[in-house]
C-alpha cells in the first residue's frame, strides 16, 4: 500500500467521564517530524504519543493536537490544611480562657473558617489517562491512515500512466534512432559526392566516419537502463510501504539517462520526445514528494 504524507485524521470519545479529542494533520516532508499542542496537565503524555505516531509514520511532518474536557469529581480533592484548623482551636480556646466563656466550637463550624479546607485539581493517574488517550489517539489513526491510503493510490494510478507515457516514448526513441546511422551515412555520401564531383568517394573512410557517428550517438545503453528503470519503479510501488526515499533516487536516474540520450541526439523529433519524457518525469518528481 502506497501512503501519501497529507493526511488528517480525528476522535473524539468520552472516556472515565473526560470528553477527549485527538486531531491529526500531516504535510510533506524529508524526515519525520513531530510538534502538539497538548495541555500542560498531559505534558507526560507527549513522548509517549510521539512514540505511538513514530510506528505508523515514517515521513511527513505530523501535528497532534489533545483536548480534555470534564473529569469533574474524579479531578478534584479536598484537602485540609490542619495545621491552620489547629490553630483556629488554639485560637478559640485561648479566647474561652481569657474572655471565660464556654468553648464549644462544632466541627462544622470549624471547617467553616478560611482556607481551612480546600478544593484542589487531583493528580491525574498517569497510566489510566494514557490507556484512555491512546485508544481515541489510536482510532484518530485509523481515519488519518485511510486517508493517506486513499491519497496515495491516487499517487500511484498517476505515476503509472505517466510511467506507460515514458515507456511508450523509448520506444519511439529505439525505432527513430535504428535507421539513424544509415540516413547519416546516405547525407555523409551526398555530400563527399557534390564536394568531390567527379572523383571517387573514399567507402572505407565513409565507413570509419559513420562508425565514429554511430558511437558517439549510441543511445542503446540509456534506453535498456531507463526501460529497467521503469520496471523497478513499477516493482516498487506494487511492493508499498515507505518507498518515497527509493522513488525519489530513481526518478533521479530516469532524469539522467534522458538528459543523456537528449544530449547524444540531434534528431529533431527524438529532441521533441526527450522534452515530452523530461516533462513527465518532472510530474512524477512532483507526485513522488507527496509519498511516504
Amino acid at each position: 500500500m502506497i501512503l501519501s504524507m497529507t493526511g488528517y485524521g480525528r476522535s473524539r470519545q468520552t472516556v472515565g467521564g473526560r470528553e477527549i479529542t485527538v486531531e491529526l494533520k500531516s504535510v510533506n516532508s524529508r524526515y519525520f517530524e513531530y510538534s502538539s499542542r497538548i495541555p500542560r496537565s498531559c505534558a507526560f503524555l507527549d513522548e509517549r504519543l510521539k512514540k505511538l505516531l513514530a510506528g505508523q509514520v515514517s515521513r511527513g511532518k505530523v501535528e497532534l493536537s489533545l483536548q480534555l474536557q470534564g473529569g469533574g469529581e474524579a479531578d478534584t480533592v479536598v484537602v485540609p490544611d490542619l495545621a491552620l484548623a489547629k490553630s483556629y482551636q488554639t485560637a478559640l480556646h485561648t479566647l474561652s480562657e481569657e474572655l471565660q466563656l464556654r468553648c464549644d466550637v462544632p466541627l462544622s463550624l470549624l471547617a467553616r473558617f478560611p482556607d481551612v479546607l480546600a478544593a484542589r485539581r487531583a493528580e491525574p493517574d498517569q497510566e489510566q489517562l494514557w490507556q484512555d488517550v491512546s485508544a481515541v489517539c489510536q482510532e484518530a489513526l485509523e481515519g488519518f491512515t485511510a486517508m493517506r491510503a486513499a491519497e496515495g493510490e491516487k499517487l500511484k494510478a498517476d505515476i503509472l500512466s505517466r510511467l506507460a507515457f515514458l515507456e511508450q516514448a523509448v520506444a519511439q526513441v529505439e525505432q527513430d534512432s535504428a535507421g539513424r546511422v544509415q540516413s547519416y551515412t546516405e547525407r555523409l555520401y551526398a555530400r563527399l559526392k557534390t564536394v568531390l564531383e567527379d572523383r571517387t568517394v573514399d567507402e572505407a573512410r565513409l565507413l570509419t566516419e559513420a562508425a565514429i557517428f554511430a558511437d558517439k550517438t549510441a543511445v542503446d545503453e540509456e534506453t535498456v537502463r531507463l526501460r529497467s528503470h521503469i520496471a523497478q519503479y513499477r516493482g516498487i510501488l506494487e511492493e508499498g510501504g515507505p518507498v518515497g526515499r527509493k522513488l525519489d533516487f530513481l526518478t533521479q536516474e530516469l532524469n539522467r539517462e534522458t538528459n543523456t540520450i537528449g544530449s547524444k541526439c540531434q534528431d529533431l523529433a527524438i529532441t521533441r520526445l526527450v522534452v515530452d519524457m523530461k516533462a513527465e518525469i518532472e510530474k512524477i518528481r512532483e507526485q513522488v514528494q507527496n509519498i511516504e
